[in-house]
């Protein structure tokens, strides 16, 4: 008999057998990074619908577990090698899982007579639809499982399954929400921050770095580029009406944004955007500084509220870091009145006046 953590997966079944297998094989890797790095000692049984996690230090281990993308439930576990050793378990220990005038339940596919021969053991009164306790039991080639418990799982795909994506992010609490969704769907994610030091302090690029560490938590490994943007901010700001400045921001962030994407194989980009939440992100808006390149650019948080993104930034423990004070780049040089119906017209006709060694000088810091 040994001791651990049953996993079942979720959405892999829905792939064909090859993609399953490549994806089951990206979630134990993830698996044994993150167990590994918190040097849990453990052992791996995979089997085509269900990975075992061999292990002592099940409190710690279940914490990992619970955050790693591509679960759907995982459970506490007993795992033996033939149906005698599991009667002997049942037949031993059962009181100390079912108490006096608790009721219980069995739940097994399929297998009516070892059902019968289980349930024969247990003095105590069975109820199939309301039980206060059941026991699980899975036969997997030929070898059993006992659990009493399922926990839900993180869900969604593991991480790398599904490419990669280049995450703006701003230090706000928007930004890191959306790379976490995308990193749910199995997206390995690159981070890139643009900043305005030394015009101002150094407190967004601490901030990046102290949502890395907490994104790590989710993704195995990240890389992330640190931009200076201010020479470019002052440029606009010389040459461009104050209505339109940010739109002029964000047009050029997403053109270096494409140019890193490109280095690092990234297939979209991410952004923390949401319908509507303020000016720049309105639909004509959108449109036009997503019209400034040709790579997707994927919204996760589109159709959410604040309130909504708010819980789930402090469900994955962003946003305490988030709501440090900073002076955010992109609000550093913004008028108090900006266009809601942007032109892209206008838009392009001011690019041209601004200076073209700006972007070339950009470029520099990821050629």
């Amino acid at each position: 008999m040994k001791k651990g953590i049953l996993i079942a997966f979720g959405e892999l079944f829905l792939k064909s057998e090859g993609v399953r297998k490549l994806f089951q094989r990206r979630l134990i890797n993830n698996l044994r990074f993150f167990l590994e790095k918190e040097k849990i000692e453990f052992k791996i049984h995979s089997s085509r619908e269900r990975i075992f996690i061999e292990t002592e230090e099940i409190k710690k281990a279940s914490k990992i577990i619970k955050r790693t993308f591509g679960i759907a439930w995982f459970s506490e576990s007993f795992y033996f090698l033939n149906l005698k050793e599991l009667i002997r378990f049942i037949n031993k220990n059962y009181e100390e899982y079912i108490g006096k005038g608790e009721s219980f339940a069995i739940r097994m596919k399929k297998d009516r007579e070892i059902i019968d021969k289980i349930a024969k053991l247990i003095d105590r009164k069975v109820n199939l639809d309301r039980p206060k306790r059941e026991l699980f039991i899975e036969q997997r080639d030929k070898k059993y499982f006992l659990y009493f418990k399922k926990v839900k799982g993180a869900g969604g795909l593991p991480v790398s399954s599904s490419g990669k994506v280049l995450s703006l992010i701003s230090g706000g609490i928007d930004s890191p929400v959306a790379a976490f969704l995308a990193a749910k769907r199995g997206a390995e994610n690159v981070w890139l921050h643009f900043h305005s030091f030394p015009l101002v302090s150094n407190a967004s690029i601490e901030k990046t770095k102290e949502l890395a560490q907490v994104f790590k938590k989710y993704q195995p490994n990240l890389k992330i580029y640190f931009i200076p943007f201010q020479k470019a901010q002052l440029e606009i700001k010389a040459k461009a009406p104050a209505k339109y400045r940010v739109l002029l921001y964000r047009r050029l962030m997403l053109k270096i944004a494409e140019k890193i994407a490109e280095k690092e194989n990234c297939n979209a980009l991410v952004t923390g955007e949401s319908l509507g939440q303020v000016s720049s992100q309105t639909l004509p808006n959108i449109k036009i500084t997503e019209q400034a390149v040709k790579i997707p650019v994927l919204r996760p948080l589109i159709g959410f509220d604040k309130e909504e993104i708010i819980k789930l930034g402090q469900k994955i423990g962003t946003f305490n870091i988030s709501i440090k004070p900073q002076e955010d780049c992109c609000t550093l040089f913004v008028p108090k009145h900006q266009t809601a119906q942007g032109r892209l017209d206008i838009v392009k006709e001011l690019e041209k006046k601004i200076d073209k060694s700006v972007l070339r000088g950009l470029t520099t810091f990821f050629a």
